[in-house]
């Protein structure tokens, strides 16, 4: 039985493509399916002082994996098993630097954050420390990002 965040991040997934109900032609697109710990490890890459929005991070783990898009609701839930993960880590004296660094990702108006059993206010002083602005940005997709890239 799952009886952490830590637990559910490091929960083996299925890792696959399942159809989008989005076609081309008369061809359904398949999308990506990423486990909690391909979410991680791509966050970790996401370089200190540059933010990423959601939907930027969809995209870029859609490319990764050779889709153009990938489920909403699967990394909105993989998004906030990182950030609880993270959260469980911290009070167990790891430091910042060893966490993944979720506030590159999530902001104010993400709707995970208000989800967060620790609040907003963590993820604001983390964006503020990193010289973030409230709200993420979309950087240019093929910058270097993500767990391929180290």
């Amino acid at each position: 039985m799952v009886t952490s965040w830590n637990d559910r991040l490091n929960t083996p997934g299925i890792n696959g493509i399942k159809p989008t109900p989005r076609t081309v032609g008369d061809v359904v697109e398949g999308q990506p399916m990423p486990t909690a710990r391909q979410v991680d490890d791509f966050i970790r890459s996401i370089p200190e002082g540059v933010a990423m929005d959601v939907r930027a991070l969809r995209t870029a783990l859609a490319i990764e994996h050779g889709a153009e898009v990938t489920c909403p609701v699967t990394i909105g839930y993989h998004l906030r098993t990182v950030a609880e993960a993270a959260n469980e880590d911290l009070e167990r004296g790891m430091t910042l630097s060893d966490i993944a660094p979720f506030w590159r990702v999530l902001d104010a108006k993400t709707p995970t954050t208000g989800k967060l059993s620790f609040g907003a206010a963590f993820v604001a002083a983390q964006r503020k420390r990193e010289g973030l602005s409230h709200n993420a940005c979309r950087p240019k997709l093929g910058t270097g990002f993500g767990p391929t890239t180290r």
